[in-house]
């Protein structure tokens, strides 16, 4: 999905504003990037960002380990560090198994 489509989406299902569409389309993108800036910061200091009806986003560190280079097959160091996950809610797992 493209930053075009998620501010189509949007557009779609928020009830409409005063002011033009070129307006309210440049409100929606620049309340994107500033969310977007939000939880960049607040995932690289540790915390999590919950997503409604999603989940939440956090980040969990991940240790040094060896592993191979597809190309090569020489062994490689992989340096420890950390990485983005999202944990689900209950609902939005049943959801995606087809439970719900």
């Amino acid at each position: 999905m493209t930053k075009k489509e998620i501010v189509d989406g949007i557009m779609e299902t928020m009830p409409r504003q005063g002011g033009s569409n070129v307006a309210n389309r440049l409100y929606i993108e620049s309340f994107l990037e500033a969310f977007c800036d939000v939880a960049a910061a607040e995932l690289l200091g540790g915390g999590e960002v919950p997503l409604k009806g999603i989940g939440k986003l956090k980040t969990v560190a991940t240790k040094a380990r060896r592993g191979r280079n597809p190309r090569t097959g020489e062994a490689i160091e992989i340096p420890r560090s950390r990485r983005i996950v999202v944990s689900a809610f209950r609902d939005f797992k049943e959801a995606l198994r087809g439970d719900a």
